[in-house]
């Protein structure tokens, strides 16, 4: 549907307010059902569930440098009345240090428990762990590294170099609450303290499926009476953005009993199912007809409506096959389709992912552009959203309006201008969707 088209439509249809039309869809849907998964498989999902330390971390008292393991009482007297140079070692300037017999030497492989006796020290790796009585570890650099006996020329404090039993996480401690993103650090983390499997929010399965007889693959131009499928691949690209399981089935043309079997096929891998094209109400607009038609047997259809959304009044919801898959259609228009996306797809695959919030992160921004708006619509328009010096925001508009692809591809945000507002004037402050494109 062309600019001018919405602004028909707009005049001649009753819309339903944006606000009204996402409550009235989020509020049937519901997080998909918790699954344990191994940890090196959680990244990115959210925690459905506390996350308690079955064990701690570390698990034993062990060396944190390598050096000499030793009774703190052994060497505190080393040092005393000397200087010492800048890494620690010895200066040129007198010292007393201690000397130690070495009686063995131990890796993070060690397992043999192994004691102290006054007078004696260990050479250790990090990560090995201490003979039983020692209360400090001595750097290399602060002895003459000897092997069968050293000399440690300066004391550290005593518990310098080790690092106790649950030191740093003791068995039973909370180490990840539900509905926390899992990160590459909390697997470390899981791994260190025991934990193999977590209990998680399972990414969405979302299907991208384009329709229509003018569509095709990528890779050569556009002809008369053809188009290039742009909408799959940027959809896919874009669910895959929020964290799902993105899976672009392709083109399907306008046969309605091709589009039955498609999307009754897709159900079985599903979690949510995307179209992008035919939901008007011209003669060509084969998925509205299709999928508005209630039959017998079926979960019932995809309700289409008309919203106060520009670019893109007409979006469906609604559930297909037996399992009742939720499925949500775009207009076949590129930027309609992405901006769709953003104020309908992208908050359903949120809440399916039990993701809080599902909208984007916003902020109120100073705007630098006069902007004139479709009246009774609410418009999101591609920006660059910029931080003041000294606090606060600024938001240029990009050329070209929200139907241009270009505008959209260089877009740090989108601005929001209000069913009410005809003209947002430069110097007002404006809302402003902030889109994250770190991933």
């Amino acid at each position: 549907m062309t600019a001018t088209a919405d602004a028909e439509q707009a005049g001649l249809t009753e819309l339903t307010p944006l606000a009204d039309y996402l409550g009235s869809v989020l509020r049937r849907l519901r997080p998909l059902p918790p699954l344990e998964i191994d940890i090196t498989q959680a990244y990115g999902n959210l925690l459905a569930e506390d996350v308690i330390a079955p064990h701690a971390f570390p698990a034993f008292d062990q060396a944190a440098i390598d050096g000499y393991a030793a009774r703190w009482e052994d060497i505190a007297s080393a040092g005393r009345g000397g200087q010492f140079g800048p890494t620690g070692g010895p200066s040129d300037g007198p010292g007393r240090p201690v000397r130690l017999n070495v009686v063995g030497d131990l890796g993070a492989a060690s397992w043999r428990p192994v004691r102290l006796t006054p007078g004696t020290c260990f050479s250790v790796a990090a990560g090995s762990p201490l003979p039983n009585a020692a209360d400090v570890v001595v750097p290399i650099d602060w002895t003459d590294q000897g092997m069968a006996a050293v000399e440690v020329f300066q004391a550290p404090k005593r518990g310098y170099g080790l690092r106790r039993a649950g030191e740093e996480l003791p068995a039973g401690a909370v180490l990840a609450r539900a509905g926390t993103y899992v990160t590459p650090a909390m697997v470390a983390v899981f791994a260190a303290t025991g934990i193999g499997h977590v209990v998680v929010r399972p990414s969405p399965r979302v299907v991208i499926v384009a329709t229509g007889d003018e569509l095709v693959d990528v890779g050569r131009g556009s002809q008369p009476g053809q188009v290039v499928d742009a909408n799959s691949h940027a959809l896919t690209a874009a669910a895959a953005e929020v964290g799902a399981l993105a899976y672009r089935v392709g083109i399907c043309d306008d046969d309605p009993e091709g589009l039955r079997g498609l999307l009754e096929d897709q159900t079985l891998r599903a979690d949510l199912i995307i179209t992008t094209g035919g939901t008007g109400t011209g003669p060509g607009d084969m998925v509205r007809r299709i999928l508005s038609r209630r039959e017998a047997g079926r979960a019932g259809p995809v309700a289409f409506t008309e919203v106060a959304l520009y670019p893109g009044t007409s979006l469906g919801f609604g559930t297909v096959g037996a399992e009742e898959v939720p499925v949500v259609c775009l207009p076949g228009e590129p930027g309609a389709a992405l901006i769709g996306f953003e104020v309908l797809a992208r908050p359903a695959i949120q809440l399916l992912a039990g993701a809080e919030p599902v909208f984007r992160p916003s902020v109120r921004a100073h705007l630098l552009e006069t902007v004139s708006s479709p009246t009774g619509l609410r418009e999101f328009r591609p920006a660059h959203v910029a931080e003041r010096r000294g606090g606060g925001y600024t938001v240029q508009p990009l050329r070209g309006g929200p139907y241009t692809l270009s505008g959209l591809a260089e877009a740090n945000g989108l601005l929001v201008l209000g069913e009410r507002v005809t003209t947002a004037a430069a110097g007002s402050t404006v809302d402003v969707l902030l889109l994250d494109r770190r991933r």
